[in-house]
């Protein structure tokens, strides 16, 4: 029986997650597996990978072969790195020490780098937030001369209509009193 390591989709539309697992190779994207070994949320920034390593370990290792975004998801959480790393064992080229170090540095090396990019996005979200902070004073600046301006306006023709109104009402008087 070939198996194949694959995604099954799940989710609603527009908004998919996909759980890893091992299937029959005949067997449909949707249908009837052997084991999940993990999930994969692309929704999320960056996507979120959950994976038994062991168990994606030991099916690489017994010949399950991945889809393509499965085999990139394996060489991102390192199980590939692995698989070649204990093959070298096997062959002599070095001892289970070295290999377990040689690991552990890439993944060391790895995770650095995935800190670095969030600490890069989180740095953009807090650029782009106070830019749009900084925007929308300044929009509530300009409105708030806008409406200042109108009603000095207002204030300044009410003035003049009050101040036509007064010679108007003071012109009978004067009439009278002569």
């Amino acid at each position: 029986m070939a198996t194949k390591i694959r995604l099954q989709r799940h989710g609603r539309k527009n908004y998919a997650f996909y759980p890893i697992v091992i299937a029959d190779s005949r067997a449909p994207r949707d249908g009837k597996y052997i084991e999940r070994i993990g999930s994969y949320n692309p929704n999320t920034n960056p996507a979120t990978i959950t994976l038994n390593f062991e168990r994606a370990l030991y099916w690489v290792n017994t010949g399950a072969q991945p889809t393509d975004t499965v085999r990139t998801i394996l060489s991102n959480e390192g199980v590939l790195l692995m698989k070649h790393l204990q093959g070298g064992v096997r062959k002599g080229a070095f001892d289970e020490a070295e290999a377990e170090r040689r690991f552990a540095a890439w993944k060391a090396k790895k995770q650095a780098h995935v800190d670095a990019l969030k600490a890069d996005m989180a740095d953009k979200r807090q650029i782009a937030e106070k830019q749009r902070l900084e925007a929308e004073e300044a929009a509530n600046k300009a409105k708030a001369e806008a409406v200042a301006k109108k009603k000095a306006e207002i204030a300044a023709a009410k003035a003049e209509a009050e101040a036509a109104a007064a010679p108007a009402e003071e012109a009978p008087e004067a009439p009278a009193a002569e």
